[in-house]
């Protein structure tokens, strides 16, 4: 799994193999995704959506095919993509069989999203649709914040990818531009005791909200 949330946008990348036994560690993964970025509210649709994608891989590319699921926050939007290796476009047939999972397909897909479709790639097609969701208070900060990051390690020069947000580097990079502010203020005659009380404040607060 590879989170770009070090720069100034949230990405999600999911490789695996369209198996049933790989569905549950796909949903787990992509429970874990939208926990991390404050969308936990529309985990459950969201999840339905990427097991009917992942079982139209299996169905029709081939059970076991390879295929990959980019999940990527888009304003009030997650835009979910499954990417597999077939050039064929798929088409909703209808609701199918609905006892068994993934058995309404596309359909299903069409009717919780507010747009999808599918485009061609180099090496076959991405199927994708945009869901609504709405980030917590939190979750906004924290792209905020995660702006902000970006920009300051290019400032350091620290080009190691960051593969979660809580990663080693990206709260060294975190810590040394709390620092940075800290000597800015003092330089302009502000109390840095005063800052970090304020801040910490301002972030209860945001707990609490």
């Amino acid at each position: 799994m590879a989170f770009g949330d070090g720069g100034r946008t949230l990405r999600c990348v999911l490789p695996f193999e369209a198996v049933p036994g790989e569905f549950r560690l796909l949903r787990r993964a992509v429970r874990s995704a939208l926990g991390q970025w404050g969308v936990l509210s529309a985990a459950d649709e969201i999840e339905l959506v990427v097991t009917e994608l992942a079982t139209n891989v299996m169905k029709h590319v081939g059970e076991g095919s390879p295929a990959t699921l980019v999940l990527e926050p888009r304003g009030s939007r997650l835009r979910v993509e499954l990417h597999d290796k077939n050039p064929v476009v798929p088409k909703p047939d209808g609701v199918g069989d609905c006892e068994q999972e993934g058995g309404r397909g596309l359909h299903l897909v069409a009717s919780m999203s507010v747009d999808w479709g599918t485009l061609l790639t180099e090496t076959g097609k991405a199927v994708w649709c945009e869901l609504p969701v709405v980030a917590d208070t939190l979750c906004v900060r924290a792209q905020r914040a995660c702006t902000v990051l970006g920009d300051y390690r290019d400032l350091l020069g620290v080009g190691l990818p960051l593969q979660a947000s809580r990663s080693k580097v990206n709260q060294q990079v975190a810590v040394t531009l709390i620092a940075d502010l800290v000597v800015w203020l003092t330089l302009q005659g502000g109390d840095p005791d005063e800052l970090l009380c304020r801040a910490q404040q301002l972030y209860e607060a945001g707990e609490a909200a």
